[in-house]
C-alpha cells in the first residue's frame, strides 16, 4: 500500500528540527539555501550530513566547490531562514544585506553571525537518496558557538520554541 506525498509530509512534519543556512562560494558569486535536514554523523573524524535537493543549484555548487559553510540559526533569525528558502532567490551576499556575516577562513563561504553555531565543512562523500543528495562532510572549523535559543522547524513552520 503506497502512501501519498501529503501523508508522508504530514508525518515527518511532526519531527522538530533545527534550521540551518548552507552557503558556498561558487566562483564569482555566493550561493545559499535553508536546510533543516542536518545532523552529526561521527565524532572521530568530526562528520556531519546535510540533505540537499539533488536537482538544485545549491547541491551542484556544494559538490563542485567541495566545501561549504553552515550556520545553525537562532530564534531571532527567522527572517534569514525565509530569505534563503525563497524560490528564485538572488546571491547569498544580497540575501545577507544588513545582516552581520563574514567569510570562513577555510572555505570562503559566508558565515552568518548571531546563530547558535557555525561550521566550515569539506565534502567527503555523497549518496543519492530519491530526489535528494546526502552530503557527508568533515568539519574543518567551528567559527563560533553561542547560547542563543535555536530556531526550530515544526509542522511546516519556523518556531522559536516547540512548546
Amino acid at each position: 500500500m503506497a502512501i501519498t506525498a501529503g501523508e508522508f509530509t504530514e508525518a515527518v512534519g511532526r519531527f522538530a528540527t533545527g534550521v540551518t543556512v548552507v552557503t558556498v562560494r561558487d566562483g564569482r558569486d555566493d550561493v545559499g539555501g535553508t536546510v533543516s535536514a542536518f545532523c552529526s554523523v561521527s565524532l572521530e573524524p568530526p562528520l556531519v550530513l546535510v540533505s540537499l535537493a539533488a536537482q538544485g543549484y545549491l547541491a551542484e555548487a556544494v559538490l563542485r566547490a567541495g566545501t561549504f559553510g553552515l550556520t545553525v540559526l537562532a530564534e531571532a533569525q527567522k527572517q534569514i531562514a525565509g530569505r534563503f528558502a525563497a524560490e528564485g532567490r538572488p546571491s547569498a551576499r544580497l540575501l545577507l544585506g544588513g545582516v552581520a556575516h563574514r567569510r570562513g577562513e577555510h572555505t570562503e563561504a559566508l558565515i552568518v553571525e548571531g546563530g547558535t553555531a557555525a561550521l566550515e565543512c569539506a565534502v567527503r562523500d555523497r549518496v543519492a537518496a530519491g530526489d535528494h543528495t546526502l552530503v557527508i562532510a568533515e568539519v574543518l572549523a567551528v567559527p563560533y558557538v553561542t547560547d542563543a535559543e535555536p530556531l526550530v522547524h515544526l509542522r511546516g513552520r519556523y518556531r522559536a520554541k516547540t512548546r
